[in-house]
C-alpha cells in the first residue's frame, strides 16, 4: 500500500481541528488536526500514540503496517504536506464513546518546493474514546 493512503487519512483528521476535552466533538476535530500535524511534522512516535491498539485499515491493515508505512514515507521524503479538500468530523449518534471523520485529501511529498508525489483520496476515519482520548482504530480510503 503507498505510503500516500495514510498520509491522506491523517490529512482528513487534520482539518478536523478543535481543541476542548470537556467537549467531545472539539476534542475530535483536535485528535484530527493532531493527527495531520504528526504526519506533516514527520513524528512517528506521536502519529502511534494515536492509533488504537485494535487499528484496521480497508479490514486488513493494522497498527505495524502504519507504523512501516510512515517510517518508509518519512524516510522518502523531507517534505510532507496533507491537504484536506473538504472534511467533516460528528460524534456517532448511537455510541457516545465513537466519532467519524470523513474527507477529500490531496497528499503530497517532496525534496523541495515542489512536490514529487501526490495522491487524491477519499478517506473515511472511525475513532474511539479511550481514556479520555480520541484514537483512530478504523480507516478506509478510494
Amino acid at each position: 500500500m503507498p505510503v500516500w493512503k495514510l498520509a491522506t487519512a491523517a490529512l482528513i483528521a487534520l482539518l478536523l481541528s478543535g481543541c476542548a476535552r470537556d467537549d467531545p466533538q472539539a476534542a475530535l476535530v483536535a485528535a484530527a488536526k493532531a493527527l495531520q500535524e504528526n504526519i506533516e511534522n514527520k513524528d512517528t512516535a506521536a502519529l502511534l500514540a494515536q492509533i488504537h491498539p485494535e487499528f484496521r485499515a480497508n479490514q486488513a491493515l493494522d497498527r505495524e503496517w502504519v507504523r512501516r508505512t510512515a517510517t518508509l514515507m518519512f524516510l522518502r521524503h523531507r517534505n510532507v504536506q496533507v491537504l484536506a479538500l473538504g472534511s467533516d468530523s460528528w460524534l456517532d449518534p448511537s455510541y457516545a464513546d465513537k466519532g467519524h471523520s470523513e474527507a477529500q485529501v490531496a497528499l503530497t511529498g517532496a525534496e523541495g518546493l515542489l512536490p514529487q508525489s501526490a495522491g487524491h483520496y477519499h478517506v473515511r476515519l472511525e475513532w474511539w474514546l479511550e481514556d479520555g482520548d480520541w484514537l483512530l482504530a478504523r480507516m478506509a480510503w478510494e
